[in-house]
């Protein structure tokens, strides 16, 4: 056996290594993620299935917000939220509102104004607030956070983060939705089959807030470890 044989042979050991490794963590990182899910899934009634979740929208900081008051004009105002989750309110002061919806928000309003009115009737409009996003991972060509507007499909998303690099596994693309309490497990779809089939029925239409990964395919944990392989060839094992 060459020097250039068992150089060969010892990369792939190390990196079946490495894979088998990289395999376990993940597997471990899944079971951790499920566990959470299964916990929020059986807490919170309020939680759907991994394909229908439809949250709705939760103020963040900096986001801006139309208050208007149906008999007492003389307190609307257009109000955002400061970095500690408060809003300043004409009449009341500052009143929390960071992570709540536009009906708790509401709510929270009327309760802060009933001290000074007589049964407050409040509308609340968000002016401006975070935009729908998802986030693209892994071996892409432009990996990154991009905005959602109207109905985009995973493979679009894909598309539009750069397409897939050469190091991508396309059987096994990764989508990961938030829960309530977390996030639920990741679902895997198989990109390949779809372009190679040319048909699209699986294709999951992404919601806002999620995360795809795609992580790298086999070739690409074991061609470091292959002399030549960063030229772009393999070097010829000489056989005595």
């Amino acid at each position: 056996m060459t020097r250039t044989l068992a150089v060969l042979l010892v990369g792939l050991e190390l990196a079946a290594g490495f894979a088998a490794a990289q395999d376990h963590i993940l597997a471990e990182a899944s079971k951790v993620e499920e566990t959470k899910a299964s916990s929020a899934n059986s807490t919170t009634s309020t939680d759907k299935d991994f394909h229908t979740r439809l949250p709705r929208y939760k103020l963040e900081a900096g986001d801006a917000f139309d208050l208007s008051f149906e008999l007492n004009p003389e307190f609307d105002q257009t109000v955002s939220v400061q970095p500690d989750g408060y809003v300043s309110l004409r009449g009341v002061g500052d009143i929390q509102v960071k992570g709540q919806t536009v009906p708790e928000v509401t709510e929270t309003i009327r309760a802060a104004y009933s001290k000074i009115l007589t049964t407050p009737l409040v509308s609340v409009v968000l002016k401006d607030f975070e935009k729908p996003y998802f986030v693209a991972d892994g071996q892409l060509g432009h990996p990154g956070k991009y905005d959602l507007r109207g109905d985009v499909t995973l493979t679009q998303a894909v598309a539009m983060a750069g397409g897939f690099t050469e190091a991508a596994k396309h059987s096994k693309v990764l989508l990961f939705r938030r829960a309530a309490q977390g996030w639920y497990p990741a679902e895997t779809f198989d990109v390949k089959k779809m372009e190679k089939s040319g048909s699209l029925k699986e294709d999951p239409v992404l919601h806002a807030g999620d995360m795809f990964f795609v992580p790298k395919n086999t070739f690409s944990k074991y061609k470091a470890f292959i002399p030549g392989s960063s030229f772009g060839a393999f070097v010829p094992l000489a056989i005595p």
